[in-house]
């Protein structure tokens, strides 16, 4: 599939960019997109919340009183769980959240999430995407020349751009992500993708 190719000022080239339809044109599979992000987004989770039990807490080795005769309760402990300064009984423990996806799945979810994009149009493909400074205000401007200010973008890279890094590190609705590594949710999680030609080459030949 051919498609037209932009260049950093917002105007189109007289070349084309290539996409793969086996990559970029598949039917869109929802609920392998549905497992992946859930898996991704639980990935992210620490699991490190830890509360003290009864045998953690400090005090309570001796019995307050004795068993029998006191007319009150019979208590073996001041620090179980129904006291004050008790133990928890059922309070957060370290734990892992990961959710196991197959790697076909993963895949799968990739190219149909890039295929909504490209079906929806809201995806622009840039011959190359290289800033001269790492200012914030130029990477403005350029999001300004193709006419996408105010937009939740993610932006695919295939090299290594520090100036593109920095200059976007203040913009909360830019997420920078390369293409050898980005996740089904940053491109379900954005209005538009911008991806540079190296990214798409890279991209066509996922499997």
């Amino acid at each position: 599939m051919k498609v037209d190719l932009y260049n950093i000022s917002g105007k189109k080239t007289s070349k084309k960019a290539d996409l793969n339809d086996k990559v970029f044109k598949v039917q869109p599979n929802q609920h392998s997109i549905y497992l992946t992000i859930k898996s991704e987004l639980a990935s992210k989770r620490q699991g490190t919340s830890s509360s003290k039990t009864r045998s953690e807490v400090r005090g309570g080795g001796a019995k307050p009183w004795k068993q029998k005769g006191t007319g009150r309760a019979r208590v073996g402990s001041t620090r179980n769980p129904s006291r004050v300064h008790g133990g928890s009984a059922f309070g957060p423990r370290p734990h892992k959240y990961s959710v196991k996806v197959n790697r076909k799945v993963r895949m799968l979810a990739k190219k149909s999430a890039l295929s909504i994009k490209v079906a929806s149009n809201e995806y622009k493909i840039l011959d190359k995407f290289i800033l001269n400074t790492h200012k914030t205000k130029d990477l403005v401007e350029t999001l300004k020349n193709l006419d996408l200010r105010n937009m939740k973008i993610t932006v695919i890279i295939n090299e290594k751009n520090d100036n593109l890094y920095f200059s976007s590190k203040n913009l909360e609705k830019i997420n920078l992500v390369n293409a050898q590594s980005f996740s089904t949710y940053d491109i379900m999680n954005s209005n538009f993708i911008l991806v540079d030609q190296s990214s798409v080459e890279y991209l066509n030949n996922l499997n």
